[in-house]
């Protein structure tokens, strides 16, 4: 059976992840993959929802439920919410950035990510709150550091001029979790929504690599050197395991954003 425990809102939040039911979109690669591996590794029960077939071999081979289907598909999500009713829901489907300046881009390239990672997360957060998930659900949206610029004066806006659209996008996702946990609280769903952010760029995946690439490339520098900035690389197996913790650990389960560093205990981002 599982354990649950009192929260600050009032409901319960999940401490034994032993047989609940997870889904999580974009989990055949990468900080996806590496959530999978993890919640698998703690008992849990994982679907995974991916766009290509290719990658769901791996996940199956792991022992989790693959789907081929596109996160951004508001009909797809609702059923797939409806059906599974998962105690926990992570969004974390998404799209590589197109690396170039801003006089370099046409609006297609610039909102790539606002028209996948964005738009799949307003399904998925719609999802949710439309079944509804199950009482003391939880809904983690996947965000990044870069939605930290214009908030912190060591990150200069000017350096991260190859992301386009990127920041904007990953800094509204973090405000899509605030306006979701008020209506949440409003209709009395007991669901709480949580954004993660990785604080460091993850150099072994893909969209780390590609990043790292484009802004090596314009200071001409190597991908190696430009790796150093961020110090001691966050590996995607840290990054699964404290998702899992902030989904089994007491003191994550009141909190909106959590921000994850190499080697850093889980940091409380909207204190």
């Amino acid at each position: 059976m599982e354990t649950t425990i009192g929260d600050a809102r009032g409901g319960v939040a999940t401490q034994n992840l032993q047989g609940q039911r997870v889904l999580i979109t974009g989990g055949s690669r990468g900080l996806g993959l590496a959530m999978v591996k993890a919640l698998l590794a703690r008992g849990a029960r994982v679907t995974v929802l991916a766009r290509h077939r290719a990658g769901l071999g791996d996940v199956e081979r792991l022992g989790a439920d693959g789907m081929q289907g596109d996160a951004t598909d508001a009909a797809l999500m609702d059923g797939l919410v409806a059906n599974l009713k998962p105690a926990v829901l992570i969004l974390n489907a998404g799209a590589t950035p197109h690396m170039s300046s801003i006089d370099e881009q046409n609006f297609d390239s610039f909102s790539v990510v606002w028209n996948t990672d964005v738009k799949a997360a307003l399904h998925g957060v719609q999802a949710a709150l439309k079944a509804p998930m199950p009482k003391g659900g939880r809904v983690l949206l996947a965000s990044s550091g870069a939605a930290m610029v214009l908030s912190l004066q060591a990150i200069r806006p000017e350096a991260m001029r190859l992301s386009g659209g990127y920041i904007g996008a990953k800094r509204v996702i973090w405000l899509m979790a605030h306006n979701a946990n008020g209506v949440a609280q409003e209709r009395g769903l007991d669901l709480h929504f949580q954004v993660l952010l990785p604080l460091q760029l993850v150099g072994e995946t893909g969209l780390g690599h590609t990043v790292a690439s484009a802004y090596a490339e314009r200071d001409g520098t190597t991908v190696e050197d430009h790796m150093k900035r961020y110090g001691t690389p966050l590996l995607p197996e840290q990054y699964g395991e404290q998702v899992a913790d902030v989904l089994t650990e007491p003191r994550y389960a009141a909190g909106i954003a959590y921000g994850f560093r190499r080697d850093t205990p889980i940091m409380a981002l909207d204190v």
